[in-house]
């Protein structure tokens, strides 16, 4: 066996552990930049998922209608104000276009 490959497969194995995510870094934190983006799609996605849920157990009959009311509601405050995030980035994308250069 070539000593220079089972250097360089030992180098390998000591920093293959380097590369893994650390525990305390797969979850966001209030001071790493993008956090709080993460923070509100997750919140999204609950909300949504919480109104599909809500519509389910209704279909089904397990919860009264105004529950359904409600998360609908709060799914379409949410939905709106994703799209109004949404074009606002379009909007100042396309103004960036714009400028000269």
């Amino acid at each position: 066996m070539d000593v220079r490959s089972l250097f360089a497969a030992q180098t390998y194995a000591a920093s293959r552990p380097v590369t893994e995510p650390q525990p305390e870094t797969a979850t966001p934190r209030a001071d790493q930049p993008g956090s709080a983006f993460g923070q509100l799609a997750t919140d999204f996605a609950q909300t949504l998922r919480d109104g599909e849920n809500a519509a389910k157990a209704t279909m089904v009959g397990d919860a009264d209608p105004h529950t359904l009311v409600q998360a609908l509601a709060q799914s379409e405050i949410a939905v709106e104000a994703v799209v109004t995030v949404r074009n606002k980035v379009v909007e100042a994308y396309q103004e960036i276009l714009r400028m000269p250069v």
